[in-house]
């Protein structure tokens, strides 16, 4: 989250990610920033074994892509079965929570370019996503996951049928993140920002932030843990993910911030 509640802020994650978010989980989520001394998680190839274990046309995805993320299908990639590694965001599906009924929807360019783009240019949010501008700024950090290889999965949050959030669901072991922590197999990450000032300080980012962990959770069977990243000054979205269920874990130092490492665990998830 950012500096103001955790459920105002966006979470940003890590560089070139650079600081992604004033999330209301102020975790900083999972970025893809411009900065040059950023790490860009999509930059991240798999290993040339890994991708020869799928039989798939590369030219194919590769020209298939930019389309398929207007289409707003889940990212577009080589190496994988379904849409993302992620157990296909796409179909996880809506989602009771106490503040209504709640789902995760890939981003389509085309139709969310503007709204993304606007909160990335709220004050509150740039601090921590470094995303303001023009759209444009906003167009490439989000074109790079929707062509990437499906390891990062740009979400809008739609709670009772409106936009009013932003999500980067990723795969944390295979993001820069994991070489600053002790990472497992499919750790999954995530980056959020409440996009309404309106929306923010009224704990929706903890009661949604409990609801796509447990979500991951539930559709991910391989993921034993959910992590995020805050900004260790983005009190307010670390209080966020406290509420949400999470515990700090430890302080990392990334390339772009220092930052708690708040994790949810499936074995202590009926606890916390």
């Amino acid at each position: 989250m950012s500096s103001t509640d955790a459920d105002a802020q966006p979470a940003p994650a890590p560089a070139p990610r650079t600081d992604t978010s004033p999330l209301p989980d102020g975790s900083g989520g999972g970025t893809v920033s411009t900065d040059s001394d950023s790490e860009d998680t999509l930059e991240l190839r798999l290993p040339e074994e890994l991708i020869a274990l799928f039989p798939e046309d590369e030219e194919r995805l590769a020209a298939e892509a930019p389309s398929r993320c207007e289409a707003g299908t889940a990212p577009v990639h080589t190496g994988s079965i379904g849409g993302d590694l992620l157990d296909d965001v796409a179909d996880w599906g809506p989602v009771t929570t106490p503040v209504g009924v709640f789902h995760l929807a890939p981003v389509h360019i085309e139709r969310d370019l503007p709204l993304v783009s606007r909160w990335m240019n709220d004050p509150a949010v740039a601090e921590f996503w470094k995303l303001a501008g023009p759209p444009s700024v906003t167009e490439d950090h989000l074109r790079a996951q929707c062509t990437g290889d499906g390891r990062s999965v740009p979400c809008l949050g739609v709670l009772e049928g409106t936009p009013m959030s932003y999500w980067e669901i990723y795969r944390a072991d295979l993001d820069p993140l994991a070489r600053h922590y002790p990472a497992r197999p499919h750790d999954t990450g995530i980056h959020l920002l409440i996009g309404a000032v309106a929306d923010r300080g009224r704990g929706l980012g903890s009661t949604l932030l409990r609801a796509v962990a447990d979500l991951a959770l539930d559709r991910r069977s391989v993921c034993a843990r959910v992590v995020a990243e805050p900004d260790l000054r983005n009190t307010p979205s670390i209080a966020a993910f406290l509420s949400a269920g999470f515990r700090f874990s430890a302080e990392v130092e990334l390339p772009a911030k220092r930052a708690a490492l708040m994790v949810r665990d499936r074995l202590l998830r009926d606890l916390l």
